[in-house]
């Protein structure tokens, strides 16, 4: 049986329960439906499920209620931590687009019959704030100010908030200068964003790592260094994947890194804000278990 926990505030429009339990007693899916009030709730409700011994549990919501689940499951020894399922219920839910998961909830039910699933790594965020986990794509520079910038606007502008809140942050946005630690070798000099990519996808879409996978113990990381006029030049590319051999990016396949910024940059991790640099970068491989 699968234990279902709806986030009733993701997306610009509640999901309600009615549909996803109609879903997926359509896909023939038996299931246990519970909706926390509050993300505090939703904390509880997973500790709950793991506690209880289950083996399967599937979150409806975008990639942030995933990695609030994420962020409780990895608190556990690995052998808690039960399946994970995913349906669409937020802005983004770029997670899906990784594995073709389908976005409605009809399509994406009948994904959680059957056998099939990955053992996928989790990437992990050290910094002043502590420990965070991120399962998607996490990012420091003007893409996590527009994050910031992002929270703050309407939900009703959907996927709409992110690129909106981009092109509001990106003129008064200070260029930084980077120095990374990577495992081998040092990076140094000026950039406006450096990516840590586990999944392909993010800000409702954009394919910011097409060579990037969840099951090979590393993570994409990308440093953008353009001028602020060539960003608009830029971006097109970054939403279709073909910006990988432009001149303004550096790209390192890497399993861990620390990145030092001058000035201080905010952090993002799955479209949640987590705090500034100096952030530590590192992979724990096949750390949870995904339905596919």
């Amino acid at each position: 049986m699968w234990h279902i926990l709806l986030n009733p505030s993701a997306g610009s429009r509640a999901t309600s329960p009615i549909r996803v339990a109609q879903a997926l007693e359509a896909a023939g899916v038996d299931h246990q439906l519970e909706v926390p009030g509050s993300a505090d709730e939703m904390r509880a409700a997973v500790e709950a499920v793991v506690v209880s011994g289950a083996t399967r549990l599937a979150v409806v919501g975008g990639d942030g209620t995933v990695n609030l689940v994420v962020n409780v499951l990895m608190g556990h020894p690995r052998s808690q931590r039960p399946l994970i399922g995913v349906l669409p219920g937020g802005t983004g839910c770029d997670l899906l687009r990784t594995f073709a998961i389908p976005k409605d909830l009809a399509g994406a039910a009948h994904h959680l019959l059957g056998d099939s699933q990955y053992e996928v790594d989790a990437g992990i965020l050290d910094g002043a704030w502590g420990r965070r986990y991120f399962l998607n794509v996490a990012q420091a520079g003007v893409g996590a100010a527009a994050v910031q910038t992002a929270e703050g606007m309407s939900r009703r502008w959907g996927i709409a908030r992110y690129p909106l809140a981009f092109l509001a942050r990106l003129p008064g946005f200070p260029a930084g200068s980077l120095n990374i630690q990577l495992e081998s070798r040092n990076h140094q000099g000026p950039a406006m964003a450096a990516i840590f990519a586990n999944g392909q996808f993010f800000a409702g879409g954009w394919n910011v790592a097409p060579r990037s996978t969840l099951m090979d113990g590393r993570l994409d990381l990308q440093i953008i260094n353009c001028a602020k006029r060539e960003a608009v030049r830029l971006v097109p590319k970054i939403i279709r994947g073909l910006h990988l051999t432009d001149r303004a990016v550096r790209r390192y396949a890497t399993g861990g890194f620390r990145l030092e910024t001058d000035p201080m940059w905010p952090v993002e991790a799955d479209g949640e804000l987590v705090g500034n640099t100096p952030v530590s970068v590192s992979v724990e491989p096949g750390a949870l278990s995904l339905k596919i």
